[in-house]
């Protein structure tokens, strides 16, 4: 027995599945300052990366946010990983508060001044990535009216590494305390070493991975 339906005319479940099928996803925690110099941080669950050389991460703004105005006037964000000891500081950056209102200051989070964008950085945050805008595209439907989403996507000029993730010049996922969105209107999931397991591409396809 499967459960089908046809997006268009409603699931029929309590919660909508999809988001919950397609992840955990990365958090897309990006940090963007306003023309008038306002700081804005807010977490985008459709996030992740898609190029290696030059590297490209992109996310979804699904209506327009103050993040998405904010990059469309100055060119610049700074995504910054959320962690475990991250979570409700990145949680309560997700309030609906007033342009004006920094969730910097909501969330008693630091802001730290990045090396080549004007765009600060949490200092809190384990890892950044400074970024300069490539593109922001308006999703469509299958009629080609636009849908009130946009993808933004954007170069990664600098990035930001706290040396105790570095382990013989390996960046050491398992233990630097990612945590994940999934689905329904709470869950996430944080990784750790248990979850480790190592798995070689066959040589033909090693020609993709980047040294």
């Amino acid at each position: 027995m499967q459960h089908f339906y046809e997006p268009h005319a409603g699931h029929g479940l309590k919660h909508d599945p999809f988001n919950a099928i397609v992840g955990p996803r990365p958090i897309g925690w990006v940090s963007s300052r306003s023309t008038s110099g306002v700081l804005n941080l807010a977490p985008y669950s459709f996030f992740n990366a898609f190029n290696y050389v030059p590297p490209v991460i992109g996310f979804s703004s699904i209506g327009r946010k103050d993040s998405l105005n904010n990059i469309e006037a100055t060119g610049e964000f700074v995504w910054n990983l959320v962690t475990r000891e991250l979570a409700e500081g990145m949680n309560q950056t997700c309030e609906a508060v007033p342009p004006e209102v920094s969730e910097f200051d909501l969330a008693g989070l630091t802001p730290a001044p990045s090396r080549i964008v004007g765009v600060p950085r949490v200092a809190q945050s384990p890892v950044s990535f400074e970024c300069r805008c490539t593109q922001i595209l308006q999703l469509k439907d299958l009629q080609g009216h636009n849908i009130e989403t946009w993808m933004v996507f954007g170069e990664v000029v600098g990035v930001h590494i706290d040396q105790r993730l570095l382990k013989d010049g390996i960046y050491d996922t398992a233990n630097a305390g990612h945590i994940l969105r999934g689905g329904g209107p709470a869950d996430y999931f944080s990784i750790g070493p248990e979850q480790l397991f190592k798995m070689y591409r066959p040589a033909s396809g090693a020609r993709d991975l980047p040294k």
